[in-house]
C-alpha cells in the first residue's frame, strides 16, 4: 500500500474523539519510528509545523530539536513572534538560525518558481544537516507535510516538504505524522493536542514564504515592499474583523512595473496584487467579496506607506483554475 496515498477508509477526523485516536495513533508510530533517538524539525511557527512540534512533544519529548531558520523570505515580524511562543512562552528545545544572506545570494537572478522551490527547499536540509552535525544523535528529519502537498506534487508544483529534497539528504529517515491530513483536520489536532488558538487558527505560510509571492527573480526592493504591504493588509483585515472570517490573505509583488505617477513626476513602479481565498480543506478555494471601503482604505496606505509602489489590484481568481499561491 501506498503510504503518501490517503486511504479510502480513513475517516474525515472533525471532532475532538477522532482526533484524539489519530493523536494516540501517531504517538506510537513515531515512537517505534524514532525509538530512542533525536528528531530535528523545522519550525517555522506555521499551522503545520506547530501541530507536529507539539504532537512529536507528546510523543517523544526532550529526543526533540526543533530549529527556526530565518531565511530572509519570513513576513514583517515573524521570527520573533516565532521565538516568544515556542521559546519562552512553550519552553520548546529552540534554536534559531538567521541564515537570510545565505538564501538570499543562492536565489539572486533565479526567475522559475520551481527552481526557486527546489532551491529553498534544499538549503532548508542543508541548514538542517549542519546543525544536526553540531548536536548528537540527530537521526530523523521531521516534516509538516500535508496531504495537499502530496497531491499538488504529482504535476502541480513542488512543494518545499516534498520536491525539493536534496537526493544525498544525510537524514536515517523522515517523520511525517500529518502527511495524510487535510489543513482542516491539522487544525481539529492542534486543538486536541492543547495548542492556542492563536496558533492553531494561524494562517497557512508556505515553506518557501515571501519566496513564492516575490513572483519572478527575487530583488531585495521588490522583497521589501512586499513585506510591508503583507504587513498593511494584516492590520488592515484585523482591524475590519475579517482576520477569522477569510481562510488566508496576503500581498503578491510581481517582477514587473508599470506606469504611475507621484509628485506631478512619472514613475516605474511595482504593483501589488491583493489575494483573499475561502477554502475548507485547500483543494478548492473561493475569493471573498471584501467591503470597498476597506480595499480602499488597504490601498490608500499602502500607496502612502510602501515604497516603489504605484498600484494596488485584488486578484479575483478561484482555485481552480488559479492555485492559492501566485507560483
Amino acid at each position: 500500500m501506498d503510504s503518501n496515498k490517503r486511504p479510502e477508509t480513513m475517516l474525515r477526523i472533525n471532532t475532538k474523539e477522532l482526533a484524539d485516536a489519530f493523536i494516540a495513533e501517531q504517538v506510537a508510530a513515531v515512537r517505534e519510528q524514532v525509538g530512542d533517538k533525536k528528531v530535528l524539525l523545522a519550525l517555522s511557527g506555521g499551522v503545520d509545523s506547530s501541530v507536529v512540534a507539539a504532537l512529536l512533544i507528546k510523543a517523544i519529548g526532550k529526543q526533540l530539536v526543533c530549529v527556526h531558520v530565518n531565511h530572509g523570505l519570513m513576513r514583517k515580524g515573524e521570527s520573533e513572534q516565532v521565538i516568544e511562543v515556542f521559546h519562552d512562552g512553550l519552553d520548546a528545545n529552540l534554536i534559531y538560525i538567521d541564515a537570510t544572506e545565505r538564501f538570499l545570494t543562492k536565489l539572486e537572478n533565479v526567475s522559475d518558481p520551481e527552481t526557486k522551490r527546489k532551491i529553498i527547499g534544499g538549503e532548508f536540509i542543508r541548514v538542517f544537516e549542519e546543525e544536526a552535525r553540531k548536536l548528537e544523535g540527530i537521526s530523523f528529519l521531521a516534516q509538516g507535510t500535508i496531504y495537499p502537498d502530496i497531491v499538488e506534487s504529482h504535476g502541480v508544483k513542488a512543494h518545499h516538504n516534498v520536491g525539493g529534497l536534496p537526493e544525498d539528504m544525510h537524514f536515517e529517515g523522515l517523520v511525517e505524522p500529518i502527511k495524510l491530513l487535510y489543513k482542516d483536520e491539522v487544525r481539529v489536532v492542534g486543538r486536541a493536542l492543547g495548542l492556542p488558538a492563536g496558533m492553531v487558527d494561524r494562517q497557512p505560510f508556505p515553506g518557501p514564504g515571501l519566496g513564492v509571492r516575490c513572483t519572478g527573480a527575487i530583488t531585495r526592493d521588490r522583497l521589501a515592499a512586499l513585506r510591508e504591504s503583507d504587513a498593511i493588509l494584516r492590520e488592515e483585515f484585523d482591524r475590519a474583523s475579517l482576520t477569522g472570517k477569510v481562510w488566508q490573505f496576503f500581498t503578491v509583488v510581481p517582477d514587473f512595473r508599470s506606469t504611475g505617477v507621484r509628485e506631478g513626476k512619472r514613475v516605474f513602479d511595482w504593483p501589488v496584487i491583493i489575494r483573499a481565498v475561502n477554502t475548507v480543506d485547500a483543494m478548492t478555494a473561493t475569493v471573498p467579496e471584501i467591503d470597498w471601503a476597506v480595499l480602499k482604505r488597504i490601498t490608500q496606505r499602502i500607496l502612502a506607506e510602501v515604497p516603489g509602489v504605484c498600484r494596488v489590484l485584488y486578484d479575483l481568481s478561484p482555485k481552480a483554475p488559479a492555485t492559492i499561491e501566485w507560483e
